[in-house]
């Protein structure tokens, strides 16, 4: 079978047909040249607004970079033509395989952002022998026709967190959707303040905005007041691991004041090493932890008082009725008032403070997960760590949204990966 009739199989283009094929060069540089040549009495197409008109003149061969045929470079060579457009003037003939003014195919382009996705840009380049630069340009090719082809309807319910992606407190805003039906990211933002997420709901609309039924999210307060301005039909939930982290930040800083008192009195260092037995869940200790624990939990310590608060808190996720949840929450508080632990009073007061969105979990309980905007966050850290950091907003929000968004493809004749 001649390449001629792969080509044709795979990747063929109306008006244009292929000529000659010629296979040049030696060892690693061995290519395949295919001259591509406009049919017989076509006329070209403006490039500006796809009229056809009559050739004007014709501008120098460029090469076009296709698929790598059993690791073989192959380069698509042709000769562009100007068209004499009647609305806009003489203007290059639209090529339907080329990226514009770059030097790869769309089929080319679209099998880098595909293997993009399996390895890091850097590998991906190294493997088909190209610049990271022609990785990097693929991807942003497959993100920007996904982005504007994507489908917004049926966004019911919206995950919104932040990560840190550069040093010096540098933060991405992340909205997903977290829908049974859909999960993916919809949205980036640089930093994470009021105007970041008020961009995300001027993008989304008014009309999507009013649709939305649930959102889950941490308590930083530019979040918690853009939502109430733009979605307050929705229900809002607080994220639960955003919550109980403030519990382990609470009996960390109890844990590290207690020891250096003990130090400081020059009693035995009990709670030395007892970080991670404190902070873990009791179903995840090992069995010798289990032992540890169980001496611990025999002295009075402030320590010891913190965690059994944090644990007996746990009970209030096992609620199904709000009334008995705010029941449970409100005499927790109150307990933990009188304890006399300054950072668990901090935490119970954070918790009377946003007592109506805590319930909302229990109004949307078995609707919404909210651990998949944590998993969500998990793959973008791994996303950027992988690419060793990025230098510009820019990059990061590419490489996010190609991993992360769900992005649909266009149909093809022949799908390369």
């Amino acid at each position: 079978m001649q390449i001629k009739t792969i080509l044709n199989r795979v990747q063929k283009f109306k008006s244009f047909v292929y000529g000659k094929v010629r296979l040049l060069g030696c060892r690693e540089n061995t290519r395949i040249e295919v001259d591509v040549v406009p049919r017989s009495n076509s006329r070209p197409r403006c490039s500006k607004c796809g009229r056809s008109g009559p050739c004007y003149d014709h501008l120098p061969m460029r090469r076009f970079e296709f698929v790598p045929l059993w690791g073989v470079k192959v380069f698509l060579l042709y000769a562009p033509r100007r068209v004499d457009c009647p609305k806009c003037g003489v203007k290059v003939e639209e090529i339907p395989w080329a990226l514009g003014k770059r030097p790869l195919t769309k089929a080319y382009g679209w099998f880098l952002s595909g293997w993009a996705k399996r390895l890091s840009w850097k590998e991906t380049a190294g493997v088909f022998r190209t610049s990271w630069e022609s990785v990097f340009r693929s991807v942003e090719m497959a993100v920007e026709w996904g982005r504007k082809n994507q489908n917004l309807d049926d966004v019911h319910s919206i995950g919104i967190d932040e990560i840190a992606w550069k040093k010096g407190h540098k933060y991405l805003t992340l909205v997903y959707q977290i829908d049974e039906h859909c999960k993916r990211l919809l949205w980036i933002g640089n930093e994470r303040k009021t105007k970041t997420l008020l961009s995300f709901f001027h993008w989304l609309g008014g009309e999507r905005s009013g649709e939305l039924q649930y959102i889950c999210s941490d308590m930083w307060k530019p979040y918690l007041k853009v939502i109430a301005k733009k979605a307050g039909q929705a229900i809002h939930i607080l994220d639960r691991f955003h919550i109980m982290a403030h519990f382990s930040k609470a009996l960390d800083e109890v844990r590290a004041g207690e020891v250096k008192e003990l130090k400081a009195n020059g009693y035995e260092p009990i709670l030395t090493k007892t970080r991670w037995l404190l902070l873990k869940r009791p179903e995840n200790l090992t069995e010798g932890q289990e032992v540890t624990l169980a001496e611990l939990l025999q002295y009075n310590l402030r320590s010891v008082r913190a965690y059994l608060l944090k644990e007996d808190f746990q009970q209030f996720w096992s609620y199904v009725s709000p009334y008995w949840a705010e029941r449970f929450l409100e005499q927790w508080c109150k307990r933990t008032m009188l304890s006399k632990i300054k950072p668990m009073k901090r935490v119970a007061q954070m918790l009377r403070n946003h007592k109506p969105l805590l319930l909302n979990w229990f109004r949307a309980k078995g609707q919404l997960s909210s651990g998949v905007v944590e998993g969500f966050n998990t793959k973008a850290k791994l996303t950027t760590r992988k690419a060793f950091g990025f230098r510009t907003f820019h990059g990061a929000e590419i490489a996010l949204y190609h991993t992360l968004g769900n992005l649909p493809e266009p149909d093809f004749t022949h799908k390369f990966c």
